[in-house]
Formats: structure tokens, C-alpha cells, sequence
């Protein structure tokens, strides 16, 4: 066990001192409990070294602001045990750390195995509208609603007491990690990056996962050049604990013969570093992909477009939601389409990227502003960009009752009734 000072992660190992080290990284709401019924079979070959995420499983609430900073405080805590070369599997948001790895930090990472993990998590505003939920209700919504994302029904209905840890696990996680850590998965984007992995890849999914499901398990086989893919029949998304069994067997196939040896970058050699694990299994068979997979479409660059439009539409998306952008770019015409760049452009381009005041602050100028012209439309997307840039309802509220003071009473009283019916139907949890 460990002391966990704010830039570190809360750890354990497990196994003998002299074994190669195998990282087992945890999904988002989970612990390192998720694979305990993994370790009693890895520790014959590894030192298994388990992890919580920040504000989970007790660790200190120290909130991570995406995926990079997780993996650089996994490296110092590495760093801190001497631990360089390791094995890394990781489910998730654990995936996509191991992911980080193998692109920022290929030096360090032996093989990687990625589990009901994706090159991109859904959509940025799934995320963030799940923080906004967090943000108002807890996390006892979510904590709900896990095990009908963790496992399927027949899992659920038969293994009640699983269950009931799930829901309690996700219960006592720290709500302000939880929010950050769907923000670090609004933004993890690395789709054009998969070639650059250059470990052996195992690409592990349930097949009946309707969170990151095998479309994307095949996305990351077809991006990462020595990839290989398992499919786990009748287990979703957390599938080291609804299949223990087939999982582990798959974790001991994959690291027993897919070791890379250390690479000196600076001399061009391959070191020589512990004896390499041994096989358990006198002729393990290859995990070979279900289908043949062809490489995903490569998306054109924007041609002609100055740098402010391309910054432009990242802020403008990550604060009114794809859907929103995606509509008003839709009903763009030849009249209309020079006005959709010169916000683009300028609006979000320009001022909304300004580092002089956060988000959050600029949500409440521009609540205020569109208070004052009685721009209720307006108000109606922006009050749910403010509850997207960190605002509670609350403090919606107060600048609104601000609003009152020095824009007047009327135009306040129509903007209560805007911002009222937006924040219902933002913040009631589906289900």
C-alpha cells in the first residue's frame, strides 16, 4: 500500500519482488478491486502492480485534468517504486491511459493489453453532460444505472451481491474526480494516432458491450499495426469481472508471448533486462481478429481555413455540444454560411480561446449580456454551455438574480423561465 501525495496515485503490488511488473489499470468509478479475481493466477509470472484513480477506492481527491496527466502521475509513481519496464493492461479508462503510454512514453512499455477501450469514448458531450448530472444530483444517478453499463442483465440478475459493490463502489468514489475524469474522456481523441503504436497490442471486448463494443475494439486493431483482437462472449463492458476467467487466461497468453525487449533510443540497441517470462502454457494458441478489418477512412484537413476557424470550432463544440454546432451548420446556406464562419471565426475563435477569464466566467458575461437584450434563444443554448463549463445550477441561479438588479425585473423573469426549463431537462438523470 501507499502514501499518495497529490501528484502520484494511490497503489499496491502483488507478487514476487523479482517479476517482471504487469500494471493493471481500473475503469472510470472503479478500483483496483475490479481485478482481484485476476491476480491470484498473474502473480505466478509478475509483480502485479494495481492502482485507484484519483478520488476512488479512498485515494485523495486530487482531481486529473486528462488523460496525459493520469499517465504522468502513474510514471512518477513508477518512477518513485523504480519501477521502468512494465507490462500494462488497462480496461477503459484504464485503456486509454495505457494508450498515453505507448504513444508519449513507447521507452517504458514492454506490451499492452486493451480492454473495452476505444480511440475515442463516445462523444464529448456524453461526458460532459454526465458531470453536469454529477455536478447537481451526486453521484448516486450514476452509481444506479452502472450495473446496466458494467454487465449484462443475466450477470446482474444472478450475481446480486456484484452488483450491490458496483453500485457502492461507484457511490463513494469523490464527485469532483468522477467530473474530472469525464472531462479527461471528452477529450481524449488519439484516432489518427493508432500507427504510431509500436508494443504488441491485445484489443480485448465483450461482445454484448454497449459502451466501447467490439466497433471499437476493431477500430483500435485496424489503427495499431500489431494488433491482435479476443472477442469475450456473454460478458459488456466490464468484462474482467463478469468473465474472470476467460480474461485472465487471455492476460497470460498475450503478456507470456508478447514481451518486447527494451529499446535504448539513445544507442539504437536493445537492452538486456530481466530473463524473459516464460510461457504457461506449452503451446499457447494465437488470438486471431474475428473479421478481416480494413483500415478506418482517412478524414481530408480542412483546406482554406485559417487557424481561428479550426480553434474557433473546437471551443465551440466543447461548449455548445456537437448537436447544437452540427444543427447550425446544417442549416447554413449560401446566405447564411459567411455569418456561421465569422462566429466561428471570431467569436469562439478569438475571444471565447482568450486566456484572460475561464469558461466559467465567460458563461456568466454572457448569460448577463443575453439577459439584458431579451435574447431568450440565446440564453437557452448558453445556459446549458454554462452548466457544460462547470456552472451549477445554483450559481445560474445567482447570476441570473444579479441580472435582476441591472437589467430589470421583466427581463429577468423571462429568463428564469428559459433557464428553468433547460436546467430540468439537463440535470434530470435518464431512467
Amino acid at each position: 500500500m501507499s502514501e499518495t501525495p497529490s501528484n502520484t496515485l494511490q497503489y499496491r503490488f502483488d507478487g514476487p519482488e523479482e517479476a517482471p511488473v504487469l500494471i493493471l489499470g481500473p475503469s472510470l468509478g472503479t478500483t483496483w478491486h475490479m481485478w482481484d479475481r485476476q491476480v491470484p493466477e498473474l502473480v505466478k509470472q509478475w509483480r502485479v502492480f494495481r492502482f485507484d484513480l484519483p478520488g476512488h477506492g479512498g485515494a485523495p481527491a486530487h482531481p486529473a485534468g486528462s488523460v496525459t496527466d493520469l499517465a504522468t502521475r502513474l510514471l512518477v509513481t513508477l518512477d518513485a517504486v523504480g519501477v521502468q519496464r512494465f507490462g500494462y493492461a488497462g480496461c477503459a479508462l484504464g485503456g486509454a491511459i495505457g494508450t498515453e503510454l505507448a504513444l508519449r512514453h513507447p521507452q517504458r512499455l514492454a506490451s499492452l493489453a486493451l480492454i473495452a477501450a476505444s480511440p475515442r469514448f463516445g462523444t464529448a458531450d456524453e461526458f460532459r453532460q454526465r458531470g453536469v448530472i454529477v455536478r447537481t444530483n451526486g453521484l448516486d444517478p450514476i452509481a444506479r444505472t452502472s450495473p446496466e453499463r458494467w454487465f449484462t442483465s443475466g450477470f446482474a440478475a444472478a450475481q446480486p451481491a456484484i452488483t450491490e459493490w458496483a453500485v457502492q463502489m461507484v457511490r463513494t468514489t469523490d464527485p469532483g474526480c468522477y467530473i474530472a475524469a469525464c472531462e479527461s474522456l471528452a477529450a481524449f481523441d488519439v484516432r489518427g494516432e493508432l500507427a504510431r503504436v509500436g508494443v504488441p497490442t491485445l484489443v480485448l471486448v465483450g461482445s454484448d458491450d454497449q459502451v466501447t463494443g467490439p466497433a471499437e475494439a476493431r477500430t483500435l486493431v485496424a489503427g495499431i499495426p500489431d494488433a491482435r483482437l479476443a472477442v469475450v462472449p456473454g460478458a459488456s463492458h466490464l468484462v474482467p469481472v463478469e468473465q474472470p476467467a476467460a480474461v485472465t487466461d487471455l492476460l497470460v497468453r498475450h503478456f507470456s508471448t508478447a514481451w518486447q525487449p527494451a529499446y535504448d533510443i539513445g544507442t539504437g540497441q536493445t537492452a538486456i533486462s530481466a530473463a524473459p517470462v516464460k510461457p504457461a502454457l506449452a503451446a499457447p494458441q494465437p488470438i486471431t481478429p474475428i473479421a478481416e478489418i480494413a483500415p478506418p477512412a482517412v478524414q481530408p484537413e480542412a483546406q482554406g481555413r485559417p487557424d481561428q476557424y479550426d480553434a474557433g470550432m473546437k471551443v465551440r463544440r466543447e461548449v455548445l455540444g456537437d448537436a447544437h454546432v452540427d444543427r447550425a451548420l446544417t442549416q447554413a446556406d449560401e446566405f447564411s454560411g459567411d455569418f456561421q464562419d465569422f462566429v466561428t471565426r471570431y467569436a469562439w475563435g478569438e475571444i471565447w480561446n482568450r486566456p484572460g477569464l475561464d469558461r466559467r466566467s465567460r458563461s456568466c458575461v454572457t448569460l448577463t449580456a443575453l439577459v439584458a437584450g431579451g435574447h431568450l434563444d440565446e440564453l437557452a443554448f448558453h445556459t446549458r454551455a454554462a452548466l457544460r463549463n462547470g456552472l451549477t445550477p445554483v450559481e445560474i441561479k445567482e447570476v441570473l438574480l444579479q441580472a435582476a438588479v441591472y437589467c430589470g425585473v421583466p427581463a429577468a423573469n423571462s429568463a428564469f423561465k428559459v433557464a428553468q426549463q433547460v436546467i430540468r431537462e439537463e440535470t434530470t438523470p435518464e431512467g
